[in-house]
């Protein structure tokens, strides 16, 4: 009887022990796990308070740039500029320790500087501001298929003047020199004023449209302003719908309303020039013969321009079957 009773418990006792054995495994993982994240949480502090000293190193030589730094986007306090990450071995990260032992010196990384290497210099902006619809096309842009870097626009250690809007335009102008040249003439955006700026109509980071335009066409663009130019038109002119350039020089021009021309020599680069002797013209008032027939009849078109009777020039719903007729786009 005792032998059974014993063999009873035997396996009795076993099975009790069993989840002590489990709780001490987890204790034992728990506390590993718990040791191995104070360990990482650790280095991290202790690596972050190296680059805020570094900062501190830093500005013992260039206080200037350190000021003027701590004034600019990048050097706002928050965790997501360089500031809030560590100062300025975020960018600066490689040679910094052999700059300072060597008080000074070019094995510092500077990729603001003119010999910097545009593709590294890239890759490192791009590590923080990477994504979004604006940089998605950058790797095969035309600014970047030319070797600029993000640093050839963008400052770092003082405001960026390409995200104002009365500084932006002289960021671009200093490659454009045409355009500089066509904002200044008489019919133009306002673009010198603030109110119109580059980056309104074109991506300097890159578009699958030409010219870096933000839409896919020109057109399009240009129809995110003049809407009304869109149509559609029961009778449409055919360079509305495909490149407003056509006969605009959105920058700026001469003649009115930024035309490429003055009317009739830009209609005639198209159309065929035509006199007086025409049916919309024979019998009206203040039309005389000699002003329909013959040579004369070309002195009338320029002298009047296209324009006086061509009005609807964009395109036209006139109903109308009779002269005036519709595809003339006659007012």
């Amino acid at each position: 009887m005792q032998l059974l009773v014993r063999s009873f418990r035997v396996p009795r006792h076993d099975a009790l022990q069993e989840p002590n054995k489990g709780g001490f495994v987890r204790q034992t993982f728990i506390s590993l796990a718990a040791g191995l994240l104070f360990a990482a949480l650790s280095a991290f502090a202790i690596q972050a308070r190296a680059q805020a000293l570094d900062s501190k190193v830093c500005q013992n030589c260039h206080e200037d740039k350190v000021k003027n730094f701590q004034s600019s986007v990048h050097g706002q306090n928050v965790p997501k500029t360089p500031q809030g990450a560590g100062g300025c071995t975020v960018c600066h990260n490689e040679g910094a320790d052999e700059h300072v032992k060597n008080n000074g010196g070019s094995e510092i990384r500077n990729p603001g500087a003119k010999t910097a290497n545009a593709e590294e210099t890239n890759e490192l902006c791009l590590g923080c501001h990477k994504g979004g619809s604006k940089r998605t096309h950058w790797d095969t842009s035309t600014h970047a298929e030319r070797g600029n870097s993000c640093t050839s626009c963008h400052t770092m250690h003082q405001p960026d003047k390409v995200l104002t809007k009365l500084t932006q335009p002289e960021v671009c102008f200093k490659c454009h020199k045409q355009q500089r040249v066509e904002v200044n003439r008489m019919f133009r955006h306002p673009i010198l004023e603030g109110k119109v700026v580059c980056s309104d109509c074109h991506n300097p980071h890159g578009s699958i449209g030409r010219a870096l335009m933000k839409r896919d066409s020109v057109v399009e663009t240009c129809y995110q302003c003049h809407a009304e130019k869109r149509g559609p038109f029961v009778h449409p002119h055919d360079p509305v719908t495909e490149d407003c350039t056509l006969c605009h020089n959105p920058h700026g021009t001469v003649a009115d309303n930024m035309l490429k021309l003055r009317p009739p020599f830009l209609c005639h680069q198209c159309h065929t020039p035509h006199g007086g002797n025409i049916a919309v013209l024979r019998g009206q008032t203040g039309v005389g013969q000699a002003q329909i027939t013959g040579k004369s009849g070309v002195n009338y078109t320029q002298g009047r321009g296209c324009l006086n009777c061509h009005t609807q020039i964009h395109g036209t719903n006139n109903p109308s079957a009779t002269n005036p007729t519709p595809q003339f786009m006659l007012r």
